[in-house]
């Protein structure tokens, strides 16, 4: 049998390297920028594929906005001296006589009546020996000491009422989440609103950036970013009985794919975030395989913003909208920069042309390497 020339393997190796690369392709990370703008509804596809313009940043620049609603804004403070059910009183009574009603005997003005811990019940009333009983809740203080001095002025002169609310639990929100101390807070004078009131429970315990107070007040319920309730006075809003304060974590993110640093599901690390910004939060486009013209934003568009980005009135329901950067272009970047991502979105990069061309040569020789080592066998070494 005739011996298998060196120049013959190798030749036969590149036929068989090539039959191989032809048939099955390289292996990559996702379709390239061609095969995308092939499935546009253009190339009777069902994506409708934009180049990002400035028109178009305007018209996608939508971020969902958080905030409380009127009935929470337009709530006053709880005055905190008004009696509730629950509250507990502490009431002193002086008689200025010799044998009082209600304190002890001994000289005229001596004697005192302590009331410690009456408790404002279910109904709203107290019960005073000899005045009997009281409406207390939605009272002051000084209006009940008003009463309470009247009644018993029927019975002994000139009596002296001194009426104080102890700090009880008539009036109470409950704090959970990310928040220093989790629990059922009382509502007093220094606690009164939303910022004072989430002090009180040791501030929260995530980045203010991307930390959301959801509160929820009967059947209503709102959301506002922590951050915001600093900034804008108006959404530090009065607190009433009742009130659920919930702090958490934004849970919105964007997916990641392709010639990127990294491919994962990444949450947002701020209010909002720009194209350029995401993919610099995934560590920028990948040096030796991106292709920085084809930088693409898949996302479901609702059809409000779908006809303004198409220019058109018949579109319906959600439609898939694939957005275009160039980052080479000189306005690429400032593009990007005002792009906003949104929740769900996925960010994929194309790999390079010459990316796939490398992955070919290195078969190849990979291949031809092979070939010279089965040559070398055949030889006899």
């Amino acid at each position: 049998m005739k011996p298998v020339t060196p120049s013959w393997a190798r030749f036969v190796a590149l036929v068989a390297a090539l039959a191989v690369v032809s048939s099955c392709g390289l292996p990559r990370s996702g379709p390239n920028k061609k095969e995308i703008f092939q499935g546009s509804v253009q190339k009777n596809g069902d994506a409708f594929i934009v180049t990002v313009n400035d028109r178009v940043t305007r018209a996608t620049g939508i971020v969902p906005a958080l905030g409380f609603s009127d009935a929470f804004k337009n709530a006053g403070l709880i005055g905190a001296d008004t009696i509730r059910p629950g509250d507990t009183l502490g009431l002193t009574i002086w008689e200025n006589v010799d044998d009082p009603l209600l304190g002890s005997s001994g000289p005229a003005g001596g004697g005192a009546a302590v009331l410690e811990e009456v408790q404002v019940d279910a109904a709203g009333f107290i019960f005073i020996p000899y005045a009997g009983r009281i409406k207390a809740a939605g009272n002051t203080p000084e209006a009940i000491r008003q009463v309470i001095t009247r009644k018993l002025g029927e019975q002994t002169p000139d009596p002296q009422v001194q009426v104080r609310r102890l700090a009880g639990d008539g009036a109470s929100v409950s704090l959970v989440g990310a928040v220093g101390g989790q629990g059922v807070f009382p509502i007093e004078r220094p606690t009164r609103t939303l910022s004072t009131m989430l002090a009180n429970a040791g501030g929260i315990t995530i980045e203010p950036e991307i930390a959301q107070i959801t509160v929820l007040r009967g059947g209503m319920r709102s959301k506002v970013w922590f951050q915001d309730v600093y900034k804008h006075p108006e959404l530090d809003i009065a607190l009433r009985d009742g009130d659920r304060i919930l702090v958490e974590e934004d849970t919105r993110s964007f997916t990641a794919l392709g010639a990127t640093g990294t491919q994962a599901r990444v949450a947002f690390e701020s209010q909002t975030l720009s194209a350029i910004e995401a993919i610099a939060q995934v560590g920028g486009l990948s040096t030796a395989a991106a292709d920085p013209t084809g930088v693409f934003i898949f996302r479901n568009e609702p059809a409000d913003i779908a006809n303004i980005v198409m220019g058109r009135q018949d579109l319906q329901g959600a439609q898939r909208l694939v957005y275009v950067l160039d980052l080479t272009q000189p306005n690429g970047m400032f593009l990007a920069r005002d792009f906003s991502v949104r929740d769900d979105d996925t960010l994929y990069v194309t790999e390079a042309p010459f990316t796939q061309w490398d992955k070919t040569i290195s078969a190849l020789t990979g291949s031809l390497a092979t070939a010279d080592t089965l040559a070398s066998f055949g030889t006899g070494g």
